[in-house]
């Protein structure tokens, strides 16, 4: 419980009790990412619903509302960063460092900021118009999947957050929730578009950065809560 409260704490800005850890646990907590999708999503869920009973774009917007409060716009942070340090890497590898590791948002982590929200909100407004709440439950807790293998598969960017993880994220974990993610794909098969997803931004964060980062990760949930969105939208559509 004490790992949950811990990546809670880290994911959302819930009221939440006290908890003292040391960088081990703080880290571990990662472990628990996919749970604090859960209640992200019932939170995410609960509100697109009561919005719906106005308008469906209504259902929507309060959806992104929340889905952007409850977690601090914390993973929009790094979408933002990343995208400010990837317009810099043409120039070289330390500029690119250098420009991650800058706290201000440039035009770049701007526009990525506000092209995501509008994808979201549009996408929330098709799943809103076709009463997939229960999708919205799920998807968060999909995206949060993503981390755990990231940080097993790839190197970290720096000594970090991320080289943390990478240390503490376990063999059985990722089958833990690959289970977890097995048995809710039998009754919503769309989920299963996390596996490639993730792997597609494993790869892009491979090849084009060299290694993941706290700033990776975020960027990462962000997109593939949005890829989730749209694969089942059109799951629904072609079904």
């Amino acid at each position: 419980m004490k790992g949950l409260i811990l990546a809670l704490q880290f994911l959302t800005r819930l009221p939440l009790p006290r908890v003292e850890a040391d960088g081990t646990a703080f880290a571990a907590a990662m472990r628990w990412f996919p749970a604090a999708g859960l209640m992200i999503g019932g939170l995410v869920a609960g509100a697109a619903w009561a919005g719906a009973w106005i308008d469906a774009w209504i259902g929507a917007l309060l959806a992104l509302v929340a889905w952007v409060c409850v977690t601090g716009a914390l993973h929009l942070d790094g979408l933002a960063d990343l995208a400010d340090a990837t317009s810099a890497a043409h120039k070289n590898r330390e500029r690119l460092l250098a420009v991650l590791a800058d706290p201000h948002v440039g035009a770049m982590g701007a526009t990525a900021v506000a092209l995501q929200l509008i994808a979201k909100l549009v996408l929330l407004h098709g799943l809103v118009e076709s009463k997939a709440f229960a999708a919205l439950l799920l998807i968060p807790f999909a995206a949060r999947i993503g981390p755990l293998l990231w940080s097993r598969w790839l190197p970290p960017l720096h000594d970090g957050l991320g080289a943390q993880f990478r240390a503490v994220i376990r063999p059985a974990d990722l089958a833990l929730w690959g289970v977890m993610l097995l048995a809710v794909a039998f009754w919503m098969p769309a989920l299963l578009a996390m596996a490639p997803l993730a792997g597609l931004w494993g790869w892009w964060i491979l090849t084009r950065i060299g290694g993941i980062s706290g700033d990776s990760h975020g960027a990462g949930i962000e997109l593939l809560e949005s890829g989730l969105l749209l694969t089942v939208i059109v799951w629904a559509r072609a079904s």
